[in-house]
């Protein structure tokens, strides 16, 4: 199978296989969460802009937006969101990056979450030379480099490829005495969260200095595989952080999935996967922050 959503000779395995094994589970096909979070959580109006923490955006707004523009693909702008995404090479960022990645809130501050297929290929073992450049643009690193240290991925995708379990955690060391998340912040971990949902997509392809962005409805490709329709999402892409439930006064959202799972993320541009976020992957995350 051919899979073109990262480069294959690039993949190279890191270490670490842990429990939870077996398929996603899931909620109901057809079960959905709302576009954005843009209310308080007493329901009151969202912030005007001019207020601290408002950004101007309500719910018909991001609605308005996210119909325009759903199923394009556009350079991501370097903006604070953005920055919690970014791209993974080998030993530093002069060379090729051939994978996404983006931080995740943990109580260490140091976790992000790519798929398995970029850091752990079953059979060849371990390596330690890859780093995560978080906002990299045209050659520059505007929020560090950081080396992944410690990386989790499921005993299944270890020992045969599970796609269901494409999913991977990594601790990335800290730089200047400050973990990442405390730099550039993160996203939570979404599990769970149905199969139709509104989501942000935006990653690193190879051939390109800037990433991509795209929203778009996700489906239900599978009770274990998710699937979404955003154009020209090439090799590099895998990783990608699939993003719901933005909340404007603090620029985060929650990761529900990342290119990856069936077909490694997909065989054409078009048309991207993710291993289901279910009780396993929350396994995996709680392993990766023990």
């Amino acid at each position: 199978m051919t899979a073109r959503k990262f480069r294959p000779a690039l993949a190279l395995a890191v270490l670490a296989a842990v429990s939870g094994c077996g398929s996603a589970g899931g909620s109901a096909a057809g079960s959905s969460s709302p576009l954005w979070v843009t209310t308080p959580a007493d329901g009151s109006p969202a912030a005007p802009s001019d207020s601290p923490g408002g950004h101007g955006w309500n719910r018909d707004r991001f609605l308005a937006a996210f119909d325009k523009h759903k199923g394009t693909t556009r350079t991501a702008s370097p903006t604070a969101v953005n920055a919690l995404i970014g791209a993974v090479f080998t030993n530093d960022s002069s060379g090729d990056h051939f994978c996404t990645a983006s931080v995740v809130d943990s109580a260490g501050q140091n976790l992000i979450v790519t798929a398995a297929h970029c850091v752990y290929d079953p059979g060849i073992g371990q390596r330690n030379d890859l780093v995560f450049v978080p906002g990299y643009r045209s050659g520059e690193a505007p929020n560090g480099v950081w080396p992944l240290a410690a990386i989790t991925v499921d005993q299944s995708w270890a020992a045969n490829g599970n796609p269901d379990l494409d999913v991977a955690f990594a601790v990335v060391q800290p730089q200047n005495g400050k973990q990442v998340q405390q730099v550039i912040g993160a996203n939570k971990l979404g599990i769970d969260k149905g199969y139709q949902l509104p989501v942000k997509l935006t990653g690193y392809p190879s051939s390109a200095d800037a990433p991509i962005t795209c929203v778009n409805t996700t489906t239900e490709q599978s009770s274990t595989q998710l699937r979404i329709d955003c154009p020209a999402y090439t090799g590099g892409t895998s990783g990608s952080p699939w993003v719901t439930g933005f909340d404007p006064a603090t620029r985060t959202g929650v990761v529900v999935g990342v290119i990856g799972g069936y077909q490694q993320g997909g065989d054409t541009p078009d048309t991207s996967y993710s291993s289901y976020f279910g009780d396993p992957v929350q396994a995996l995350y709680d392993r990766a922050t023990s």
